[in-house]
């Protein structure tokens, strides 16, 4: 099989489309707990437990590859029974009864909003910037990021990306925000109080302007392992056309967008192969691109809750988290404030798929749309 070494970077692709219906209609925020659903922050990090593998277990390795791609237009047959195509536009707009657009349901995010400050959370990937082929060069318009620049000066605004935190900010470069990367394993936050005190992965340091922050980094221990999964990953599918192994810090990614897909299996059993060393690692199955990780406790969606607590934001009375994100990793931010009736999720999907969000966005122009209404908002809300 013609397989040669050529790392030019694939990038993530839009989950499978729903198979079936979402149990339950489009529900209205439900009333705010006084328990705080901010309050408590677990961290668990397994000694010793036997690797993951996630959704890629649950059917095949080949299968859960596939189902990352675009969707292929469905067909049906028509009144003179011959093909033809489903029409994908009313599909969608079906899907939209259950997650309305955030733009046209901007007035009730609002009323929600009433007494309460808005903390917004952004994914990076598919939600800022579009999705491209080249992970390296995944970078934001000029317009996006004016736009994140200026709702951060009327919001407390946080980057909670798969990248590692250093690289998604040199994506951004925005001083005002607060970056988590590697999934919210890697956040840097102002220093405060919080449960997490003293705790092994709880440091203070210095931000590039020497200014004191605080470090929180749930995998540390793991890095050293982390590295040398990298290495064997990259010698392990160095001849394979199109591969690109990219180094996030707590996350090792196996991107496989540009490779040919009859090579996919040959790429899955690579990268299974390599894990089998690893037992406290565990994988996991992004938008076209395999991600080993360790088997830890931790995710967006508690780093979502780390951010507000040590923001001081943890009040659930009169705080309105938001999430925009486009992602299967950002359904644990989806779910934790679906379930702790406290924020809104917003996907950013082109395409009909099951989310624990409560709106949507169709693309990255309708995400900055959404950015320039909420200060629009701001602004006339202080004339």
């Amino acid at each position: 099989m013609d397989l040669k070494s050529n790392h030019t970077a694939p990038v993530l692709t839009d989950p499978a489309p729903i198979s079936k219906s979402r149990l339950g209609g489009y529900p209205n925020l439900l009333p705010y707990s006084h328990t705080g659903a901010f309050s408590e922050l677990i961290l668990n990090i397994p000694k010793k437990k036997t690797g993951i593998l996630d959704d890629v277990r649950a059917c095949s390795w080949l299968d859960a590859m596939k189902a990352s791609s675009p969707p292929h237009r469905k067909m049906m047959k028509d009144s003179n029974n011959e093909l033809a195509p489903i029409d994908s536009d009313a599909a969608y707009r079906a899907w939209m009864l259950q997650y309305p657009s955030a733009l046209t349901s901007f007035e009730q995010i609002i009323n929600s909003a009433k007494g309460k400050r808005i903390a917004l959370f952004l994914d990076y990937d598919g939600t800022l910037s579009p999705i491209v082929d080249n992970p390296d060069s995944a970078f934001m318009s000029d317009a996006m990021r004016d736009a994140v620049e200026k709702v951060a000066k009327y919001f407390p605004t946080a980057i909670i990306s798969g990248r590692s935190r250093d690289k998604v900010y040199e994506f951004i470069g925005l001083k005002e925000l607060y970056y988590a990367g590697s999934h919210g394993m890697d956040i840097m936050s102002p220093v405060r109080q919080s449960v997490l005190d003293d705790h092994q992965n709880d440091i203070r340091s210095t931000d590039k302007e020497d200014k004191e922050v605080n470090l929180f980094q749930s995998a540390r221990e793991f890095l050293p392992m982390i590295d040398e999964v990298l290495k064997s990953l990259v010698e392990n599918t160095k001849d394979i056309k199109g591969v690109k192994v990219e180094n996030n810090k707590f996350v090792a990614a196996v991107h496989y967008r540009n490779v040919d897909e009859k090579y996919w299996q040959t790429v899955a059993q690579r990268v299974h192969d390599t894990m089998k060393l690893y037992p406290r690692l565990r994988l996991t199955h992004g938008r076209k691109v395999l991600e080993v990780r360790p088997v830890i406790n931790w995710d967006k969606g508690k780093a979502v809750m780390f951010l507000l607590e040590s923001l001081g934001l943890s009040n659930c009375n009169d705080v309105l988290p938001i999430y925009v994100g486009d992602d299967r990793t950002d359904e644990d931010a989806f779910k934790v404030l679906r379930e702790g009736n406290c924020g809104y999720g917003i996907l950013v999907s082109a395409v009909p798929k099951e989310s624990k969000a409560f709106f949507s966005l169709r693309d990255t122009s309708e995400v900055m749309e959404f950015l320039k209404y909420i200060v629009t908002w701001k602004q006339s809300s202080a004339l």
